[in-house]
Order: C-alpha cells, then structure tokens, then sequence
C-alpha cells in the first residue's frame, strides 16, 4: 500500500497508486461506518496479475480497467460486502501482512504470470487461508502457486480456445453456492477446459460444465483447508464478457458468502501439553 508520508507536498502521484489510495481510503471510511452501526461486513480483494488488459487491445476492449475493477464494481452496491482491489505490480502485489489480517475472502485471477508471484507472498496467503481467510480462484487461477500450493497438486488440464458454448449444470443444488440459480445456465462464448482435472477429489462438487464440443469439466468445487474455505470456480476467460453475465456473478457473490469465515481465526500451534485434565502429568 501507498506510503503517505512518503511523497513531499506538492509531488505529482502515480495515477495507479493514486487510485489505490483512494480505494484504500474508501475501504477504511466504509468499515469505519459500518461498524459504528454494528454490522460486519465481508472484507474482499479482487486480486488481478493485470497483464492481459495492458498488452491485449481484445482483452482491454472487454474489460478496460481490468478484471479486478470489473468485479469490484460488480459488487459495489452490495450492502454486506466492502471491495477492494489489488494488483500484482504493487508492493507486495498488494498483499501486506496488515491487509491481509483485515481481509475476510480474498478473490483471485490470474495467468500469464503465476511465476512472477513471490513466495514469500504465497506463503502469506496460505497461512492466512489455514487460519480462516476464505479463497475464490477463478478460472485460470488454478495454475496459481497459492492454488497448487493449497491443494497439494498440479492442478492440470485440457483447454481450448474456440468460443464454444459452455454449459454449467449445477450439481448439489441445496449448496449456499448454488443459491438463486436454475438447474443449468449457459455462457455463449467460452474458453474449453475439460478432464482429466489434476486436482484432489473435491470435498463438494458444486457445478459441472459441458461445452459444445463434448468434453466436461468439474467446474465449481469445494475444500477445506485448516480453519479457511477454498472455492474454485472455472468460466472467466480474459477475451470474453463472462464477468458480465448475471448466473456467473451470482455464483461468484454465493462463493464468497459461502468461503466467509465463519469461526475464530485459528492459529496454528504445537504446543506442550504438560498437564491433562485427568491430571496426566509431564516430568520434564
């Protein structure tokens, strides 16, 4: 995050750090408000690696301001959620210890550049997920190092660009993921990913998707991990308006409530148990 007391009177902004100070600033007065009225509402990120939308003019014609911004937005009214963005140029790619301990559900997008993520910062993220933060990888996301990382696996499949038709069938319809969807919706336009997916057996199958050249693919699918929730997500390629369609949104918005923490944060410990409640006791 931005230093303030960094720059002199006067010094002209970045105008990407100056948009993420006033999205700080926003994010810290709405807090502020709601807190004062008793309401807790869920902190997210949309965290974006913000490559494609600067170097594919067919990308930046979808989604000019990114897919973190276009999601953000998407949810900005939401009067139970307060959103922020984060990039991967940032400092710390947005991802301070600080941020991260006030972040409830952390969002993330990412593709041409999962190498550039620092471990330090990865490892950050993990612990943060093991003691209660919440985590939505969407789309290609699942080649990220926090995702590998979390799952204990390679995360690989099969793809095809070809703008084919994308059906996702909806698998556990009681899920709080599912909430105020149909049996299937369709995306007209879509990237194809299909099986085998290299992933541990979901705890919850939530979507299946089938496209039109008749492969299928697990597409929303559920883990534990420690005290933090995990919730993959597949549509959302960059040249195509999925974060724009109502049924995606809303299984987006579902993913967060359901990945919200919704115990104490849980820190991990190994400590020495000297005496038992049975009254067991350690000599030394």
């Amino acid at each position: 995050m931005t230093d303030f007391g960094a720059s002199p009177r006067g010094a002209n902004l970045d105008p990407l750090n100056l948009s993420s100070v006033i999205c700080h600033l926003s994010f810290v007065i709405l807090k502020k408000l709601w807190f004062a009225d008793g309401v807790n509402p869920t902190r997210v990120i949309f965290w974006n690696e913000y490559f494609h939308e600067k170097k594919d003019p067919a990308v930046a014609a979808v989604y000019p301001k990114g897919i973190h911004s276009e999601l953000a937005a998407a949810f900005a009214h939401d009067s139970q959620l307060i959103c922020e963005t984060a990039t991967l140029e940032e400092k710390e790619h947005g991802l301070s210890v600080d941020r991260l301990d006030a972040t409830d559900v952390l969002v993330w997008w990412g593709h041409l550049a999962h190498k550039q993520v620092e471990d330090e910062i990865v490892e950050r993220v993990r612990q943060r997920v093991l003691e209660g933060m919440g985590l939505v990888v969407l789309h290609s996301g699942h080649y990220s190092k926090i995702f590998q990382r979390l799952l204990g696996s390679t995360c690989s499949l099969g793809w095809r660009e070809a703008g084919e038709k994308e059906r996702v069938w909806v698998c556990l319809p009681g899920h709080p993921i599912a909430r105020d969807l149909p049996d299937y919706f369709e995306i007209p336009h879509e990237e194809m990913y299909s099986e085998p997916f290299g992933i541990p057996n979901p705890d919850e199958l939530v979507f299946i998707s089938w496209f039109q050249g008749g492969e299928v693919f697990r597409s929303g699918c559920c883990w534990r991990r420690g005290a933090g929730k995990i919730f993959y997500f597949r549509p959302g390629h960059e040249t195509f308006p999925t974060y724009r369609q109502p049924e995606v949104l809303q299984v987006i918005r579902n993913g967060i409530g359901w990945a919200t923490p919704d115990r104490p944060r849980w820190i991990d410990a190994c400590p020495n148990i000297k005496v038992s409640p049975e009254g067991i006791r350690q000599e030394r």
